[in-house]
């Protein structure tokens, strides 16, 4: 942790900083687009994170 200076904190909270309003930025220039071709895309995300928990609990429960 010593090789780290202030230096490298400001440049880390500028980037942290630019890269975080470019990304709200982008999503809303492109919220249009989002909700027209990616409807219904939350289900799918339910199912992948239903799937994931049903195999984790399923790996633990046979040990």
């Amino acid at each position: 942790m010593e090789n780290i200076t202030t230096g490298h904190w400001i440049f880390a909270l500028i980037f942290l900083t630019g890269f975080a309003t470019y990304l709200v930025w982008s999503y809303q220039k492109d919220l249009k687009t989002h909700k027209k071709h990616y409807r219904g895309s939350i289900w799918i995300l339910l199912g992948i994170l239903v799937a994931a928990i049903f195999l984790y609990l399923f790996k633990n429960f046979m040990k």
